[in-house]
């Protein structure tokens, strides 16, 4: 680590001399590339290091385990000892010395880490309808959800309350459609399927309270960036809620920042480790977030760096805007693998002392082909070089570690209990519930009006037991009955009939009305 940039490798006869991430151009993203077991984690977890010395926050999702070792120094008497220091020996690395670096561990399940979560109305219906592949007819419905949420005051926190919200927008469709336009059953059911799949990739735990704060992820401890190592094992089974985390993050982290343009250094850094999970199979709405996001998240000061195996894993769109290359070996096994090799090579700005796919195909493990911006942005010619020594443990932590690290940490007991309190769901519940209990009265006075009109008249006073009979009706103009005695009788008929409960029911129930 040097005062402008982060030492990433070198070497001696064959190879260049050291190369450098400089950190004023660390913000313009960057690619990370090579086949399983040539060295991708190693290369991550320097760039780590490096940034957390300078000060700068990382955000990185360990997918194996083996990036937990940051929190842990490297052991000289371990099996590696040796060849990590000849390693450093050769490329000049004269500060070499085993080092912790502080680390804090989180997990969407809360497992492994301190949980994360994000509430739905953070989240936006924009970014849900996007991972939700909703139409355009089920986006404007979700969209209404949440303005009339937002005019009700229904807190939005998590996924009981989007569904009950959908429920009652499809129990109230005809009052609401008057207002915002048609809300219809079949589109309300098929968010709601969606929502079940979330929910079955395990999105209940992400959704709700107590929400991550961005100023934990962003902290220093005594001057070093705090590395937050997102535990992805589980993650990685469940690529919708992994897309749906990132985007959320980098989005939030869009909203909330100022504006910097290139600074000295970034402001934080993320590492997307097996980034062909984010957008395989992902849908061109999704694609297109992703790419807009990495674009304008660097005015902000934040550098991305994609971790996957081959260069095309990543959309055309997101390649395009990443200026640091670091090139780990690739094998050309099939003629798919041929063709790969040859594009990740012409991605390279060329060397004229060596063939970049040549070099590409033979170098080892610990090995790179590089490509870092320079002065003024420009990328560098492509070189080979060692990548130097991690200073922390490669390798897992032990479950005792662990849990010491999470009970020691700077933020234990501020996401560790969730935090239910009164949304969109129980309020909800409680205004049926109400409805309820007034269209129980209702019906109470119905029956009480009814068994009044059935009840036999009272004798009239001075009758002494003579059979009362009724004086006969007067007659107006030999027209019939009174016109306000027969209305009378025939409102207190129909208020006996289940019609008329059902309108009594209705006017007291108002709007919100049971389920």
């Amino acid at each position: 680590m040097t005062a402008d940039g982060i030492f990433v490798g070198g070497g001696g006869e064959g190879y260049a001399e050291a190369r450098k991430l400089l950190l004023r151009y660390a913000n313009r993203h960057g690619l990370i590339t090579g086949a399983t077991g040539t060295g991708k984690t190693v290369t991550l977890q320097i760039l780590a290091e490096g940034f957390s010395a300078a000060g700068v926050p990382v955000v990185v999702q360990d997918v194996k385990g083996d990036v937990s070792g940051l929190a842990q120094p490297g052991d000289p008497a371990g099996k590696a000892h040796e060849a990590l220091s000849a390693r450093a020996t050769q490329i000049g690395m004269a500060d070499f010395a085993y080092r912790a670096f502080p680390a804090v561990f989180w997990d969407l399940f809360g497992q492994n880490g301190h949980p994360v979560r994000a509430t739905i109305s953070e989240m936006g219906p924009l970014l849900l309808a996007r991972m939700l592949e909703l139409t355009e007819a089920q986006e404007g419905v979700l969209n209404i959800a949440f303005r009339v949420a937002d005019e009700q005051g229904l807190l939005l926190l998590d996924l009981a309350d989007l569904r009950a919200m959908l429920t009652w927008l499809a129990e109230n469709a005809a009052e609401v459609g008057r207002t915002w336009g048609n809300v219809s059953t079949a589109s309300v059911g098929a968010i709601q399927r969606k929502l079940l799949v979330l929910e079955n990739e395990g999105a209940t735990g992400f959704f709700g309270e107590p929400h991550l704060a961005l100023s934990d992820l962003m902290a220093t401890d005594a001057g070093r960036g705090r590395i937050n190592v997102v535990m992805a094992d589980r993650l990685m089974q469940a690529p919708r809620l992994y897309a749906m985390f990132l985007l959320w993050l980098l989005s939030e982290l869009f909203e909330e920042l100022p504006e910097v343009g290139d600074p000295e250094k970034p402001v934080l850094v993320f590492f997307f480790d097996e980034a062909h999970l984010l957008f395989k199979d992902a849908p061109k709405a999704l694609i297109e977030k992703v790419a807009q996001v990495v674009r304008l998240v660097r005015s902000k000061g934040v550098g991305v760096y994609f971790v996957t195996q081959n260069p095309d894993d990543v959309p055309s769109e997101v390649l395009s805007q990443l200026g640091n290359r670091i090139q780990h070996a690739l094998r050309a096994f099939t003629p798919r693998d041929a063709k790969a090799l040859r594009q990740a090579a012409e991605t390279f700005r060329p060397n004229p002392a060596f063939d970049t796919e040549t070099a590409i195909r033979e170098v080892g493990t610990g090995e790179a082909v590089v490509s870092l911006l320079e002065l003024k942005g420009v990328p560098a010619m492509v070189s080979r070089v060692l990548i130097r020594p991690p200073m922390s443990r490669m390798g897992p932590l032990t479950a005792e570690e662990r849990a010491a690290a999470l009970a020691a940490s700077p933020v234990a007991g501020r996401y560790d209990t969730a935090i239910d309190r009164e949304s969109a769901s129980e309020m909800l519940a409680a205004r049926g519930e109400k409805a309820a209990r007034d269209a129980a009265l209702a019906e109470e006075m119905l029956r009480e009006a009814e068994a009044a009109r059935k009840a036999p008249a009272p004798a009239p006073s001075g009758s002494r037991g003579r059979r009362y009979e009724p004086e006969a009706p007067r007659r107006s103009g030999g027209n019939g009955s009174s016109l306000g005695a027969d209305l009378a009788r025939t409102v207190v008929k129909q208020l006996g009939t289940r019609e008329g409960q059902r309108l009594v029911r209705g006017i007291l129930g108002s709007l919100f009305k049971g389920r």
